[in-house]
């Protein structure tokens, strides 16, 4: 199968991760998603310069350094943070792209997520490892960020197997795993991906690269519990990437190996999958309750609504109030949709 968004950087040690048996199951498949995206439409947005260019030294219009924009959120105030993978990681605009404020520096580890070699895959194993040693980067660790109702900032740290809550001056004031320590119980996670909030204020964790499970916590980060095993049946995952949850506290997640989005109850029991949406990476909720998978909109059902100008995808998506699109990508870009 073909990796796309592939997080592979070539390192001097590697981390072998543990990683969970495959179980069966014969829940029918949903065919809500099997349209072709590239039939679909373009929907009336238009792609913007974003964010506003520093000026250089010289007086002219220079150049961001985002090393891997990973990630991408809007804050309760309307700003943008971008989480990249280099010094002062997490960059904060106002929406119309005008530079705020950076900070994060020590915040993420210096591994990295890479892809196995496809000799050496087998189906009851992880197809990724951590890679640490002078071929890290600054900050590589960073994988996600995601603001919670109370307008909270939450990172996950992949390859330090840790999630941060920030309070919205940039404060680190929990944490969710335990740093620099892999593990798939209820104090550990295996390079995670991603955190959501449920209407309830309960939290989820994608524990995605070396784990392939999903994890409920209460909203006083208590364990709740857990599901998800390694494999391509229904309520198994080849890597849950992001994850995004709708009023109603049903639980949507990027199964990206596996080229579909799972659908689940507040307590993991499997609801239905999306197929045919090949190797989405980010998901973002719209306030009107469509979701954004990589740069294609759907309704809850999985149907598409429209794709963005070019279909691009992301490794990270946010969407705006007005309606406006962020999308992050590992090329080192965020780009801005507006809506026309």
């Amino acid at each position: 199968m073909r990796r796309t968004n592939t997080e592979a950087r070539s390192g001097v040690f590697a981390l072998v991760v543990c990683s969970l048996l495959i179980t069966t199951s014969s829940v029918p498949i949903a065919q809500a998603a099997r349209a072709s995206q590239t039939d679909t439409p373009a929907l009336p947005y238009k792609l913007v310069e974003w964010p506003t260019p520093p000026t250089s030294a010289s007086g002219f219009p220079g150049a961001w350094n985002f090393i891997q924009a990973a990630s991408v959120a809007i804050t309760p105030r309307g700003t943008v943070l971008v989480l990249h993978r280099g010094a002062h990681p997490i960059i904060e605009f106002e929406s119309g792209g005008t530079f705020v404020r950076s900070w994060g520096d020590g915040l993420f580890s210096e591994g990295k997520v890479a892809a196995i070699a496809e000799a050496h895959w087998t189906a009851d194993k992880s197809h990724y490892s951590a890679v640490y040693g002078p071929a890290g980067c600054t900050s590589c660790g960073a994988h996600s960020v995601r603001l919670d109702p109370q307008g909270n900032i939450w990172v996950v740290d992949a390859p330090g197997h840790v999630v941060y809550k920030l309070n919205p001056e940039g404060k680190e004031t929990m944490r969710l795993g335990t740093r620099g320590v892999a593990g798939t119980d209820a104090s550990h996670f295996n390079l995670p991906t991603d955190i959501a909030f449920g209407p309830s204020g309960d939290m989820y964790v994608t524990d995605g690269y070396g784990s392939a499970r999903v994890v409920k916590y209460s909203r006083d980060a208590k364990y709740v519990l857990q599901w998800g095993t390694r494999g391509k049946s229904a309520g198994e995952f080849g890597l849950p990437h992001n994850l995004v949850i709708d009023r109603q506290g049903r639980v949507y997640v990027t199964d990206r190996d596996n080229q579909r989005i799972e659908v689940f109850d507040a307590n993991g029991k499997f609801l239905s999958q999306w197929t045919g949406t090949g190797g989405v990476s980010g998901l973002a909720i719209t306030k009107d309750q469509q979701i954004w998978t990589g740069g294609v909109l759907r309704r809850l059902d999985g149907t598409i609504v429209g794709r963005l100008p070019g279909n691009p995808g992301g490794h990270g998506v946010a969407v705006a109030d007005s309606g406006d699109v962020y999308l992050a990508q590992l090329s080192g870009v965020v780009q801005k949709f507006v809506k026309r």
